[in-house]
């Protein structure tokens, strides 16, 4: 277990919650799997701290391959090594994997069906002072277009251990994404986890905030914040974008009738494009989207960056309050 005081609470108001970055989870998730099966490996491009590998690479390092700045030939010799029965893990930047390797993921892993588990670190705009060269934006929208790709989005450390640990127990290529800055830690080892299922992690009727990555704690944020103005949230975490689970998300689409999709990505191709299609051809309702909107990021700190691309609290409840007055009308 990541946190041992994290819980989910009542009110996500409360200011004294643990701050724990996606990262540590994945790091802490691949040496409990070392631990437990020898098939696991770890592939790294040369970014061993930034990635978290660096505790597998000390716990067994003769399952540690240092490639180098090479993310294509990793790709290549991590299906090689999935041939042989090994459960090669690889991790570095997501701009860079699957940024520059994306042929090698789409020919030799997914054409294969090579069981090859994609790591992608520094997610999102909260790599911040990095820059747009290394924030990536454009991930899921990579993997999930890819036929027999499991797609993954962790909300938290916890999760991410958890994702981990789903990633190697299916056959087949996974891709899944974590961040570099700390964010609340806010579930536990018993929160249910999945891959194909999402969680109501609050009820509400007037409106569904569908989320994934560490963004689902500031929908949480917002729901309690809406209360004084009598809205009722319904906050999903969305763990698993492909597959997605259709169920959950039809069932908020004709209670809720308004939905509001929450990610540090571009909106296009990635959870909530998601969730249109499937909505459309299920039962279409007003939807907005939190996200990036067709641009690239810029240095800066992360909180500064989520409130001028309008990823932050603000941001959602401004379209929750949008959202709710076109169903209304």
């Amino acid at each position: 277990m990541v946190t041992k005081e994290a819980k989910l609470k009542k009110n996500y108001l409360d200011k004294d919650v643990e701050m724990i970055s996606t990262r540590e989870g994945f790091g802490q998730g691949l040496v409990e799997l070392g631990e437990k099966n020898e098939q696991i490996v770890v592939l790294c491009a040369d970014l061993t701290d930034s990635t978290k590998t660096s505790p597998f690479r000390e716990r067994f390092p003769e399952r540690f391959i240092q490639v180098g700045i090479a993310e294509q030939n990793m790709a290549n010799i991590a299906v090689g090594l999935s041939l042989q029965g090994k459960i090669p893990f690889l991790a570095t930047y997501a701009v860079f994997s699957p940024g520059r390797n994306w042929d090698q993921i789409r020919i030799s892993g997914c054409y294969n069906r090579a069981n090859v588990k994609y790591a992608g670190a520094h997610s999102g705009l909260s790599v911040g002072p990095d820059g747009a060269t290394h924030q990536a934006l454009e991930d899921i929208a990579l993997t999930r277009v890819l036929p027999r790709m499991t797609v993954l989005v962790p909300c938290d450390a916890e999760e991410t251990r958890k994702v981990t640990h789903a990633a190697a127990d299916i056959n087949g290529p996974v891709y899944f994404r974590y961040a570099r800055a700390a964010t609340a830690a806010f579930t536990t080892a018993q929160t249910p986890f999945k891959i194909g299922r999402a969680q109501v992690f609050r009820d509400g009727d007037d409106v569904a905030i569908i989320g994934a990555g560490p963004i689902v704690h500031t929908a949480l944020v917002v729901a309690d914040r809406l209360v004084e103005k009598n809205i009722s949230c319904r906050v999903i975490n969305s763990p698993s974008i492909k597959p997605l689970d259709g169920e959950t998300i039809e069932r908020a689409a004709r209670e809720c009738k308004a939905l509001v999709t929450c990610e540090e990505h571009q909106v296009t191709g990635g959870l909530g494009g998601a969730i249109a299609e499937y909505t459309s051809k299920t039962f279409p309702v007003p939807i907005n989207f939190i996200g990036m909107q067709d641009s690239f990021g810029e240095s800066g700190q992360p909180n500064e960056l989520l409130k001028k691309y309008k990823m932050d609290a603000e941001a959602i409840e401004a379209a929750v309050l949008a959202v709710v007055k076109r169903k209304r009308t």
